[in-house]
């Protein structure tokens, strides 16, 4: 058995290959970027109104100004800007030559042509040239997700294709003869199959793609099918159950069978001690506890970690200091061990909790907080670091 944090450099040691391809802008959404992208424009690409008003010169001092012109957004001004002369100017609009500031409509009176100031706008109202973003700045960064904000950018840009990495195919197999599909009647002695889904959707989550989904029975002939076949098509494969020391847990010597190397096959960690880390060739093998909730922890630590490396991401897990609502005790402290809990305006509760089969417990929590190996309690008051789920 290994530690975490000797588990966690095994895997940050494992060379990945992320690939590049070129997509459309619009099916960009979540994707990692492969290239820096650097700006060929100014932006805004020109000195415009921030508000609704009056383009003038702010050195004019007149008591009313002619209005030469009328400028909406998407129009170029033809008029150059004269003392005595404003042009009316809506949000978006080009700034007429001459001009330097734009007063709000709310401050002055329009009549017979000609615009009076009759309050006071001490603000300059301009967007200037450049202000946002200049030619050679550097917009975005190779590695990073794109949100909408990212897409946004690039779009504004003008970017109709973009480059990102390439997204890993995951093959699942969930292992176990009581396990039966949703959909079906459930008989003495079955469960529903969640962790296939409870996988799928981290994956999706993730940014990568569910390549096949399968089920096999306790039988080590079924199990090693699945296997070498998903080994020969996905980029990583996802076993659940299966990895323990039973009679019926044949994962680890069937992956050794197959030729994968083991690097590890039990971690300090509670849940998901029996946790198996492998590869053959360029691809990773895991094999997890099939309880669901170390199913879900184990994916979180280490899985995803390494998924978005080989799409070229260093992902950090977001992390928030909070004070802890009430203490947590355990017997046993051979293992760092994670608990569900709640942030909120920074306290932590614990959420009731029942062990690796209460998957429930996680549709209340927000959080995992980390009890270290070797230490029995988290004391009421004790600060403590919540990792977001």
């Amino acid at each position: 058995m290994i530690t975490m944090e000797k588990a966690s450099k095994i895997l940050e040691s494992m060379k990945t290959y992320p690939e590049v391809e070129e997509i459309p802008l619009e099916k960009a959404l979540h994707r990692i970027l492969a290239e820096d992208i650097i700006s060929s424009i100014d932006m805004p690409p020109f000195p415009k109104s921030a508000m609704d008003g009056y383009a003038l010169r702010s050195d004019d001092n007149s008591e009313r100004f002619q209005i030469v012109e009328v400028i909406p957004a998407g129009y170029v001004p033809h008029r150059a800007l004269s003392k005595g002369q404003c042009a009316k100017i809506m949000t978006g609009g080009m700034l007429p030559e001459g001009a330097d500031r734009v007063i709000i409509k709310e401050v002055t009176s329009e009549a017979d042509g000609y615009m009076t100031i009759i309050g006071q706008d001490n603000n300059q109202n301009i967007c200037f040239q450049g202000e946002d973003i200049s030619v050679g700045d550097l917009v975005l960064t190779k590695g990073s997700r794109l949100r909408p904000q990212e897409i946004a950018v690039a779009a504004s840009m003008g970017l109709t294709k973009i480059k990102v990495f390439r997204q890993p195919e995951v093959g699942i197999i969930t292992t176990g003869s009581e396990i039966i599909q949703t959909g079906q009647e459930l008989k003495k002695g079955q469960i529903y199959d969640s962790n296939t889904f409870s996988l799928s959707a981290q994956v999706i989550q993730a940014g990568a793609l569910v390549k096949s989904r399968q089920t096999a029975v306790d039988n080590p002939q079924e199990i090693r099918y699945w296997i070498k076949k998903l080994l020969e098509i996905c980029d990583i494969v996802l076993i659940s159950g299966g990895v323990s020391v039973g009679d019926f847990d044949y994962v680890p010597p069937v992956l050794k069978e197959l030729g994968v190397k083991l690097h590890f096959e039990k971690i300090a960690v509670k849940p998901g001690k029996p946790t198996v880390f492998g590869t053959r060739g360029r691809t990773f093998v895991f094999g997890v506890p099939g309880n669901p909730v170390s199913t879900f922890v184990i994916f979180e630590l280490f899985i995803k970690p390494l998924l978005l490396r080989m799409m070229g991401h260093e992902w950090q897990p977001l992390v928030i200091k909070g004070t802890m609502s009430q203490e947590i005790q355990r017997k046993r402290s051979e293992r760092s061990a994670y608990y569900p809990v709640v942030y909120k305006d920074g306290q932590v509760y614990p959420i009731p909790y029942h062990g690796s089969a209460h998957i429930h417990a996680l549709t209340k929590a927000n959080g995992l907080i980390c009890l270290p190996r070797g230490q029995e309690k988290i004391a009421t008051g004790s600060t403590v670091y919540v990792r977001q789920i």
